[in-house]
């Protein structure tokens, strides 16, 4: 099982980028992780300031900015470590890719090689959210900005596949994002969306249209939308978390005169349970490959358990599944773009 991390990727890189790769592989005897990078900011981070025999270093000497705008930088950066990542993918040396750098640069990169899964034509962001009912998917969260109806469906099958198999959700049901419920709600892609999931042969799990207040009711298994809804979304969802926790910990603090430790540790349970870095990252669907894209703020913890999950996902023979389902699913009459 061999894994690339960008380690010039996000806005601690590379010490913590490094530390979470280190922690991986003693986790996982399995595991070896190719560090992609400049090799003398990585080499200090290493245990004895050296490479192993399941971490190595694949040298390169530029990287893209989090602030760089992801196409000029991966044009004008040939020897940036996300596009390097990508060329090991393509290449087969490596069977998947994890960042925690320019979300937009690793869409770009994979859009670029066109190494889609057969039936794909779109790649889409899948991110997990807790619900009432327990964590459920939504896709696509900043791939696709604008998406075509057999682009959704497609997302709409992928968000199956990983309900079913990683979040062992039997028969998930699906809804489309929309501004109500009702079908006849909303713009010409969501109605000509919604026919395409009735027409096909998980026209029994599509519930149809679900609104932003179902996002954590668990209303659905699975959400469907276009990335950039998706992207505030789930950027909205992890700001009201953060306000929340704020509050509830000044109320304990002030109005029921707790003290600072022992409110900590009420919430420090749920904190951990709802912590993006205890998910590890979200993976972009769609790939020939496995890749996960990590919250950019991403430290070791978070690191350490995007590589466990992308070597999850490899051994789970996810994108044989997607394959296999969109072949059995497609409409009759599906456009092809």
């Amino acid at each position: 099982m061999q894994i690339a991390l960008d380690a010039m990727g996000g806005d601690h890189a590379p010490g913590p980028i490094v530390t979470g790769a280190v922690q991986a592989v003693a986790a996982d005897p399995e595991l070896r992780v190719v560090l992609v990078g400049d090799q003398a900011q990585i080499a200090p981070s290493l245990p004895g300031g050296q490479p192993s025999d399941r971490l190595e270093i694949f040298h390169c000497s530029q990287a893209v900015g989090m602030d760089e705008s992801p196409v000029e930088a991966l044009r004008k950066k040939p020897d940036n470590s996300i596009g390097r990542c990508w060329q090991l993918l393509s290449e087969k040396k490596v069977e998947a890719i994890v960042s925690a750098g320019n979300t937009g640069a690793m869409v770009a990169g994979g859009l670029r090689l066109r190494r889609f899964l057969k039936n794909v034509r779109r790649p889409g962001i899948a991110a997990v959210m807790p619900t009432l009912r327990g964590p459920s998917v939504i896709i696509d969260v900043g791939a696709n900005v604008s998406p075509k109806p057999q682009h959704l469906f497609q997302y709409g099958v992928m968000g199956e596949i990983f309900a079913k198999h990683v979040l062992k959700k039997d028969k998930p049901t699906i809804g489309l994002m929309n501004v109500g419920s009702e079908e006849a709600k909303g713009h010409d892609l969501a109605k000509e969306t919604q026919t395409l999931f009735k027409a096909s042969s998980l026209g029994t799990q599509f519930i149809g249209n679900v609104e932003g207040r179902d996002l954590h009711r668990g209303a659905v298994d699975v959400v469907v939308t276009d990335g950039f809804v998706g992207n505030v979304s789930l950027k909205l969802s992890e700001g009201v978390f953060e306000f929340i926790m704020k509050t509830v910990f000044k109320e304990l603090q002030t109005v029921l005169n707790v003290e600072r430790d022992t409110a900590l540790k009420a919430l420090h349970g749920l904190v951990d349970r709802y912590d993006y870095s205890s998910h590890g990252g979200a993976p972009l669907l769609g790939i020939d490959g496995i890749c996960i894209i990590c919250h950019g703020s991403s430290g070791d913890k978070a690191i350490k358990n995007a590589l466990a999950v992308a070597a999850s996902y490899a051994r789970l023979k996810l994108n044989e599944r997607i394959v296999q389902e969109l072949e059995a699913t497609l409409p009759v009459g599906m456009p092809e773009e």
